[in-house]
């Protein structure tokens, strides 16, 4: 457990130094911050997801660990957006990241280090980055899209991060080695991915406190409560309905609590449409997880 808290300390500490240096001015606001989630977004995290996803096992795809997972991603957004539509109606775009933030999980860099040093293996992981990759985030990025729906649709399709998932996928099934004069500049670039988002996201918490804006504090605070507690639940009914028990319930449930990505902060930043949602949510739900993973240690007896 002790490279879990490492997990959240690396984290803590590059969104406070973005943070930092937004506040003496050394990171401007607006385009100047934007800048490190466009070449995250068009670069740096599309080499971040090959390099990942052309190394990975494809019979790890039939694990029904990644079954419900992605089960409980579309149910508890579903859910959200019930929420939304009795409770606190939402702009298309504003929903579509409550949505996303209260089901897309941090599948990298909080994901891994969970999977091996809670879990004991890493083999759950990269499918699930896969499945986000490939299925989601062009659902995420078509209705965050401000052109109409057959564009937006395309765009998403088109988008980086989608293409490069698709692109690993195409390298792990055929069994390609890549060699390494052309992967390890791939993996470099990937290196860079999570923090300049995590940067950009410290840079954006100097323009106003989390749960500042009032128009977005109740999807807010229900995409965390969500995402922290919903999501995990969820995973778990799934898990008694299709007869998932054991090691694998206990990987469903503990990844489903893993805190909303700093992905769909950045799908907002790139996209400046729905922001506010995303950041404050990732903000919370990055504090609040680790409670939630250890509780549901305590209650699965781990």
């Amino acid at each position: 457990m002790f490279d879990v808290f490492t997990a959240f300390a690396i984290i803590f500490a590059v969104i406070g130094t973005g943070w930092l240096l937004a506040r003496r001015g050394i990171i401007g606001p607006g385009d100047a911050r934007l800048m490190f989630n466009r070449v995250a977004f068009y670069a740096a995290t599309p080499s971040l997801i090959f390099s990942s996803v052309a190394v990975s096992d494809p019979g790890h795809f039939a694990s029904p660990v990644l079954v419900v997972v992605s089960l409980a991603t579309v149910l508890t957004s579903l859910i959200y957006l019930a929420l939304s539509r009795l409770f606190f109606r939402q702009d298309r775009a504003t929903t579509t990241m409550g949505a996303a933030s209260s089901s897309y999980y941090n599948s990298v860099n909080m994901g891994l280090p969970v999977s091996i040093y809670v879990l004991g293996e890493a083999t759950h992981v990269i499918p699930t980055l896969m499945i986000q990759m490939a299925v989601f985030t062009p659902v995420i990025l078509a209705f965050l899209g401000s052109s109409g729906v057959g564009r937006s649709v395309r765009d998403a399709l088109l988008s980086p991060v989608v293409l490069a998932s698709v692109a690993g996928l195409l390298v792990s099934i055929s069994d390609l080695t890549i060699p390494d004069p052309v992967m390890e500049p791939i993996r470099i670039l990937g290196g860079a991915s999570i923090p300049m988002i995590l940067m950009s996201f410290g840079a954006s918490l100097t323009a106003g406190g989390v749960l500042s804006s009032r128009p977005d504090r109740v999807g807010t605070l229900a995409a965390t409560a969500l995402k922290i507690a919903g999501m995990p639940v969820v995973a778990w009914l799934i898990c008694l309905v299709i007869g998932v028990r054991g090691d694998l319930m206990y990987a469903a449930v503990i990844l489903s609590a893993l805190p909303t990505a700093q992905n769909v902060y950045n799908y907002a930043a790139t996209y400046r449409r729905g922001e506010t949602i995303a950041r404050d949510t990732v903000f919370l739900t990055t504090f609040l997880s680790m409670p939630a993973m250890l509780v549901i240690a305590w209650l699965f007896g781990r």
